[in-house]
């Protein structure tokens, strides 16, 4: 399943009964709802046109054009040539962990690759490189690739800082404001506590930007610019380790962007970085 049709799966629960009438037939007939113009979806899906741009607006899309060529694009992938992820099972070779590894990591890029709405991550690098200060936020497993973030960040030059107590997330937030950049990250995107970090540092006028995984959510609602990640991993065993990957995946976008965008600032920072970290490190003799 695509990451579009997942995300409306996901959905089906709290959509308005037009709505979600309107999604079981996408779900059923997504081939169809692809070559198909917005009259003729509507008759054929017992809905209005208006129904219909509610819907794509409601799912991030700018209109039923965008949504039926984004979910085109996904749907042309054949399915033989999409693995699915594969789950920890007991008493497998190691071998065979090893060939899981790989395809869940490589699926997760890939997906998380097609997802990629380069107009919101232009604006996000164009923040980061304004920014003033710049915050992350992230619990658990979001707060170790929010660490990931912030150790780029300072190799830069960029005055940043990871936060993963809820209390010194609010802290931190509550002393931003305009020319300041806040980065929440939460796959779920209902992550109580990023959440209220990210709308802490909006209240006080900094840009805040989000990263979770594809589809509605609650963090991604409230933040300036939202970045998403793959949301096809299931499976309870795994510890979110291809999610992972998709949001490492985003955070290296977002810094390699951000050099290559303003090169000769960055560059000379990222190589005196380099050299004193050479010339200070205690294990240098090793």
């Amino acid at each position: 399943m695509s990451n579009i049709l997942y995300a409306i799966r996901e959905r089906l629960s709290s959509l308005h009964p037009k709505e979600r009438a309107l999604a079981e037939y996408i779900l059923e007939h997504a081939q169809e709802a692809t070559r198909s113009g917005i009259t003729e979806l509507a008759e054929r899906a017992g809905a209005s046109a208006a129904t219909i741009t509610r819907f794509c607006k409601g799912m991030r899309f700018d209109g039923f054009p965008d949504f039926k060529l984004k979910l085109a694009e996904e749907l042309a992938t054949p399915s033989e040539q999409q693995p699915t992820y594969q789950d920890i099972v007991a008493g497998n070779s190691l071998q065979r962990i090893v060939a899981a590894m790989e395809a869940n990591h490589l699926r997760s890029i890939s997906d998380t690759t097609r997802l990629i709405d380069f107009a919101a991550m232009e604006r996000a690098i164009d923040a980061l490189h304004r920014a003033r200060r710049i915050d992350l936020y992230g619990v658990a497993t979001s707060g170790l690739v929010a660490q990931d973030a912030y150790q780029k960040l300072v190799r830069i030059g960029k005055e940043a800082n990871a936060f993963s107590d809820p209390h010194l997330q609010i802290t931190s937030a509550s002393n931003l404001g305009p020319g300041d950049v806040a980065i929440a990250i939460s796959y779920s995107g209902e992550t109580q506590e990023t959440l209220d970090a990210l709308e802490c540092a909006k209240a006080q006028g900094a840009t805040t930007i989000s990263l979770t995984k594809y589809g509605v959510s609650s963090l991604a609602s409230a933040a300036d610019i939202a970045l998403f990640a793959s949301s096809l991993e299931e499976g309870m065993r795994r510890g979110d380790m291809a999610s992972r990957i998709a949001q490492l995946h985003v955070i290296d976008i977002l810094f390699t962007g951000l050099v290559s965008s303003k090169f000769d600032v960055y560059v000379p920072k990222l190589e005196r970085t380099y050299v004193n970290v050479r010339k200070y490190r205690k294990d240098k003799g090793r």
